[in-house]
C-alpha cells in the first residue's frame, strides 16, 4: 500500500484490509506516521508524537490496527503527557491511568500515534493556543480549523489518519467538522463515558467522541465506544440494534424543520444559508415534510448561562492544575480571555451558578417541547465558513462577557445541544465560493442518534463529499476541486 492508498480509505475500509492481511497493522502505522510528518509542518496539528509506535491496542477490536489520535484535552492516556492548550502545565502532567473513553478506543482496536492540538482549555472556535501556536486549515493555510477540535480535524481532512478523537462543548466537534468538511457527532449527554474524573464535564455540556470523514465510521465508533461505567450519572437505553445497522436504513417519512437565522441575531454567510436551502429541497424531494420553524428561547440568557457555566467550569480547572503543579495561575500563563474567564468564574456565587442552571432547564423545555413536533432541525452549522487564522483571538484584551458573546455569535447554531443535552451531527454537504467546506447540521431530541445516522447517511449519498481534495493533503498529487 502507498501513502495515496492508504490515504484513501476511511477507518472502516482500513480496517477490513488490514484484518485480511493485505496490509499489516505494522505498515499502516509507518504510512500514517509518514502522513502526519507530510502534512503538520504546514497544518501545525500536532501537540505530540509521532510516537515510535501506536500506544497499546487489542488486536481483535473492530478497528484493530487502524492510526488514531487523541485531543489534548478532557480525555488521556496513561503515561502520555496532557498538556490541555495551557502553557500552565509547561511541557505537560503525566496521567497514571487511561480514562474510561481511552479504554474503549484501545479495546476498539485504535491505533493512537499523536496528541493533537486544542485551544487553551478548550474555549475558543479555533485552535490556535499560544502553547503551541496556530493550527491551519489544509483547505486554505489562511484560515481556522476551526475548535475546539481543531488539531484532530485537520489531520483526519487532510488525510493522515482516517479519523480522531474529539469533544464538544458548544460545538467544539461540529466546528471543526464544518470547517475542514467532516463528519461531526455530538452525541447525547451521557452517551459516551467522560470517567473517571467527570461525570458531567462543564455541568452536563460536554461530550465525547470524534471527527471522522464518513457516517459509517461514525456510526461503527460510537457501537465502540457507548457504553456504561460504575458510577455514571446516567445510563442510557442502548439503541435497538447497532447504529452501523442504521447506515443505509430507510429513514421513513420525518417532520423536518429548517432555520437559517441565527439565534443570536449576528451575520449569516449567504452561501451557508443557500447550503442548508440546498439540503432542505433534497430532503424534501426525498419525501419529508419540510417546512421554516425553530425552537424560541431567550438568547440574552441563554448566553448569560454560558459565561457563568464556562467561566465557572474553567475557574475550577484552573484551581486543580494549580493544586497538582504547585503553579499558580497568572497572566503571564494563561491567554487573556482564559484570564478574564477565570477571574469571573471566581467571582461567582452559589446563586450565579443556580440561576445559570435554571436557564439552561428552561431552554431544554423549550427545545423538548419543539421537537414533539418535529423529527430533526436543519440549520448551518456555523454562521460562515471557516475563519481567517486570528479572527478569534484569545489573547485578545476582553471581558468574559465580551470574549463569550465574540465566540457565540460566530457560532451561534450549535451551544444549543450541549445546553439541551441532544444529540446533533455536521455533514460536509456544501463549498464555499473561496474553496472552503461549509457544513450543515442536523439535530433531534434526546437519544435520537439513529434517525440521525439513517438521514446522515442517506445526505452523504445523495450529496456526495467524498473525492475532494484540500491543497494540504498526504496523498501525493494535487488537491482536487469540486468540480473533480
Amino acid at each position: 500500500m502507498n501513502l495515496d492508498e492508504y490515504a484513501a480509505l476511511d477507518a472502516t475500509a482500513l480496517a477490513a484490509v488490514i484484518a485480511s492481511g493485505e496490509v499489516a497493522a505494522e505498515e499502516a502505522a509507518a504510512l500514517a506516521a509518514e502522513a502526519v510528518g507530510k502534512v503538520n509542518p504546514e497544518l501545525n496539528a500536532v501537540a505530540a508524537g509521532p510516537f515510535e509506535r501506536p500506544l497499546g491496542y487489542s488486536r481483535d477490536g473492530r478497528f484493530a490496527g487502524v492510526p488514531f489520535a487523541i485531543k489534548d484535552l478532557v480525555l488521556h492516556a496513561a503515561g502520555v503527557p496532557t498538556r490541555m492548550g495551557t502553557r500552565l502545565l509547561g511541557k505537560g502532567v503525566v496521567p497514571p491511568e487511561d480514562t474510561h473513553l481511552m479504554e474503549r478506543f484501545r479495546a476498539a482496536g485504535l491505533a493512537t500515534l499523536a496528541v493533537t492540538t486544542t485551544p487553551e482549555l478548550g474555549f475558543n472556535a479555533n485552535s490556535e493556543a499560544l502553547a503551541y501556536g496556530s493550527t491551519r486549515n489544509p483547505w486554505n493555510t489562511a484560515h481556522s480549523a476551526g475548535g475546539s477540535s481543531g488539531g484532530s480535524a485537520a489531520l483526519v481532512a487532510a488525510g493522515a489518519l482516517p479519523l480522531a478523537h474529539a469533544n464538544d462543548g458548544g460545538g467544539s466537534i461540529r466546528i471543526p467538522a464544518a470547517c475542514t468538511g467532516l463528519v461531526g457527532l455530538k452525541p447525547t449527554r451521557g452517551r459516551v463515558p467522560a470517567g473517571p474524573d467527570f461525570a458531567d464535564p462543564l455541568y452536563g455540556m460536554g461530550v465525547e467522541l470524534a471527527v471522522t470523514r464518513t457516517v459509517r465510521d461514525t456510526a461503527a465508533l460510537l457501537d465502540e465506544v457507548a457504553v456504561s461505567y460504575p458510577g455514571d450519572p446516567y445510563v442510557l437505553a442502548p439503541p435497538v440494534r447497532p447504529w452501523l445497522e442504521e447506515v443505509g436504513a430507510d429513514p421513513g417519512r420525518l417532520r423536518i424543520a429548517v432555520h437559517t437565522e441565527s439565534w443570536a441575531g449576528s451575520y449569516v454567510d449567504p452561501e451557508v444559508a443557500r447550503t442548508v436551502e440546498a439540503v432542505a429541497h433534497v430532503l424534501e424531494a426525498a419525501g419529508h415534510h419540510v417546512e421554516r420553524a425553530t425552537p424560541v428561547f431567550e438568547w440574552e440568557s441563554f448566553l448569560h448561562a454560558n459565561q457563568v457555566l464556562w467561566s465557572g467550569f474553567l475557574a475550577g480547572a484552573v484551581a486543580g492544575i494549580e493544586e497538582m503543579t504547585g503553579v499558580a495561575a497568572s497572566p503571564e500563563n494563561l491567554e487573556r480571555t482564559t484570564w478574564a474567564c477565570v477571574e469571573y468564574g471566581r467571582s461567582i456565587s452559589a446563586m450565579d451558578l443556580t440561576a445559570a442552571l435554571g436557564a439552561m432547564n428552561v431552554v431544554s423545555r423549550a427545545a423538548g417541547r419543539f421537537f414533539t413536533g418535529y423529527d430533526l432541525l436543519l440549520t448551518p452549522t456555523m454562521n460562515t465558513p471557516a475563519l481567517p487564522l486570528g479572527r478569534l483571538d484569545a489573547n485578545a484584551e476582553l471581558t468574559a462577557a465580551e470574549w463569550t458573546r465574540q465566540l457565540f455569535d460566530a457560532c451561534s447554531f450549535t451551544p444549543l445541544y450541549n445546553q439541551t443535552g441532544a444529540p446533533a451531527i455536521s455533514l460536509p454537504l456544501g463549498e464555499s465560493s473561496q474553496g472552503l467546506p461549509i457544513g450543515v447540521q442536523l439535530g433531534g431530541p434526546g437519544c435520537a442518534e439513529s434517525v440521525l445516522l439513517r438521514v446522515a447517511a442517506f445526505l452523504e449519498e445523495a450529496m456526495p463529499w467524498a473525492g475532494r481534495r484540500p491543497a494540504v493533503h498526504a496523498a501525493t498529487g494535487p488537491g482536487k476541486s469540486a468540480d473533480s
